[in-house]
């Protein structure tokens, strides 16, 4: 009988679970077609945590944090949005694009302090990341010895000639890698 039930549609047969996976596909889908939005119209925000150096306890740089303020949903987590980013190919136009909020806003800053800025390992195989860091550099005005990028070791597992090159030309213009 209990088969029965299940065959007919009945309790235990993951029509409830198929629908909640439906509900999480429309709400993904929804979220990603928000994202293209908000890359379009660049609505993001950039944060800046303190880094310190714990003899003088003073602030050396401001690592740059971005968050997006959804419409509807409120500030979106990084975790959610990130990976969608990078699924979709968003990641290089937004990564460029903190990566020129935070030089504008380093460049205000006193020539002491730093700006560290995360780069996804996406971002790290396109070819436009030289010419972005130049022009982005060049823009600003910032002294590349005061930029930071942060890059995953996940970003270096790829073609290690191609990386170490990548790698050696960012060092060459002075930005320093972590």
């Amino acid at each position: 009988a209990s088969g029965s039930a299940g065959l007919a549609g009945g309790p235990g047969n993951g029509q409830a679970g198929r629908r909640n996976e439906s509900e999480q596909q429309r709400e993904r889908r929804q979220i990603e077609i928000d994202l293209h939005h908000a890359v379009a119209n660049m609505e993001f925000e950039v944060f800046y945590q303190p880094i310190l150096d714990v003899n003088s306890r003073s602030i050396t740089a401001f690592e740059a944090l971005l968050r997006w303020p959804h419409k509807s949903r409120g500030m979106m987590s990084p975790e959610i949005f990130i990976p969608m980013a990078e699924e979709t190919g968003l990641i290089t136009q937004l990564g460029a694009w903190v990566l020129r909020k935070a030089c504008e806003q380093a460049a205000e800053w006193p020539d002491h302090i730093g700006i560290s800025v995360n780069l996804s390992p996406i971002q790290f195989e396109s070819p436009s990341l030289l010419p972005t860091i130049i022009s982005t550099l060049a823009a600003t005005g910032l002294a590349p010895h005061r930029l930071e990028l942060e890059i995953t070791e996940t970003a270096l597992l790829g073609t290690e000639g191609k990386n170490i090159r990548i790698l050696e030309a960012i060092r060459e213009i002075g930005v320093r890698i972590s």
